[in-house]
C-alpha cells in the first residue's frame, strides 16, 4: 500500500498540474472505482461537471481535491491506484476507471487501478483543529510532516497505549503516514524490534522512533518513494526509487548495513516484519 512518500509525490503532481482548472465532463469508466459513493455514477459525475479544482492536498496516506462548490474528491489509491495526468486524446490504459476532462482542453486527469481495490468519492469538507479534512478521514491523526504535528503529544499517544510498538505506530489515529515499509524501516533506525510492548518504550526512546519514522519518509519522498513495481507511481507514470536504500523492508537474507547479520523477515498483522536479529532484539518477557 502506498504510504506518505508516495502519497505526497502524487499530491504534489495534481496540485502542478491541475489546481486551478475546471471540469468540463467526468468519465465512470469501471462502477467500482466510485463505489465508496454512494449516490452511483451519474451523481459524482454530474456534481463534478463545472466544479473548479482548488487545490491538493494530503494527511498521512489520504488524498483529496478540494473544490470550488466546498466538497471534496477522497481518493483512496489502494493497491494499485494511479492518478495520471495525460494528455486529451491519448490511448486509454488498461486499467482505466475514471476520466476527468477540463474546460480549458488541456492534459486529462485519469484514475488507473489495476486491482480496483482504490476509488473516488465525493465528501463534504469538516473543520477539524483549524484545518478543513473531507468528513471520512477527520479521525485520522496529523502526520509528521504535518506544519501543526506536535513531536511529544504524538509520543505520548503512542506510549498510551498497551500494545507492540509497531502496531501502535501503523495506528493512523496516533501518528498517520506511516505504513508497513516505513515503520520497519524507523524501527531499524532506532535499534527497536517490532514487538516491543509500547509500555516498555520509554519518552526518548519515542522521541527517536518519531524522529526517525519523519526522517527515513523524508528521505524517501526526495527519491520519490518506493517503487516495488510499475503500480506506485507519480502523475507522469515514473516510478520513485527509495526501494535502493531500503536498510529492512524486503531485504530477508541480506547483511544488515550495520552488523552484518543476515535481515530476518517475521509473520506480522497478515503481512511480513522485516529487523535485525542483532541491532533489534526482542524485548524479554517476564
Amino acid at each position: 500500500m502506498p504510504e506518505l512518500p508516495e502519497v505526497e509525490t502524487v499530491r504534489a503532481g495534481l496540485e502542478a498540474h491541475v489546481a486551478g482548472r475546471t471540469v468540463r465532463a467526468v468519465e465512470v469508466l469501471h462502477d467500482r472505482a466510485i463505489r465508496r459513493h454512494a449516490q452511483g455514477a451519474a451523481d459524482f459525475t454530474g456534481r463534478l461537471a463545472g466544479v473548479t479544482i482548488e487545490a491538493a492536498w494530503r494527511r498521512g496516506k489520504y488524498l483529496w481535491l478540494e473544490l470550488s462548490d466546498g466538497e471534496a474528491v477522497l481518493a483512496h489509491l489502494g493497491m494499485s491506484g494511479q492518478m495520471l495526468v495525460q494528455p486529451e486524446g491519448s490511448a486509454d490504459e488498461k486499467h482505466l476507471r475514471v476520466r476527468v476532462r477540463f474546460a480549458d482542453g488541456g492534459p486529462e486527469l485519469r484514475f488507473v487501478d489495476q486491482r480496483t481495490f482504490g476509488g473516488l468519492a465525493l465528501d463534504e469538507l469538516v473543520e477539524v483543529d483549524g484545518d478543513s479534512l473531507p468528513g471520512t478521514i477527520a479521525h485520522i491523526a496529523r502526520d509528521p510532516m504535518d506544519p501543526k504535528f506536535d513531536p511529544e503529544a504524538a509520543v505520548r499517544a503512542l506510549r498510551s497505549r498497551r500494545t507492540e510498538v509497531k502496531r501502535a505506530l501503523l495506528d493512523q489515529t496516533l501518528v498517520s503516514g506511516v505504513g508497513n515499509i516505513y515503520a520497519d524501516e524507523a524501527l531499524w533506525r532506532c535499534k527497536l524490534h517490532w514487538s516491543r510492548p509500547t509500555e516498555k518504550l520509554t519518552a526518548a526512546q519515542g522521541r527517536t522512533l518519531v524522529s526517525a519514522a519523519s526522517d527515513v519518509m523524508s528521505a524517501a519522498l526526495l527519491a520519490g518513494g518506493t517503487s516495488f513495481d510499475a503500480l506506485y507511481v507519480n502523475v507522469n507514470g515514473e516510478s520513485g526509487y527509495f526501494e535502493r536504500s531500503l536498510d529492512a523492508y524486503g531485504q530477508e537474507g541480506m547483511p544488515c548495513r550495520r552488523c552484518g547479520s543476515p535481515i530476518r523477515r517475521e509473520p506480522f498483522m497478515n503481512r511480513s516484519s522485516f529487523s535485525c536479529p542483532r541491532c533489534q532484539r526482542r524485548a524479554r518477557v517476564a
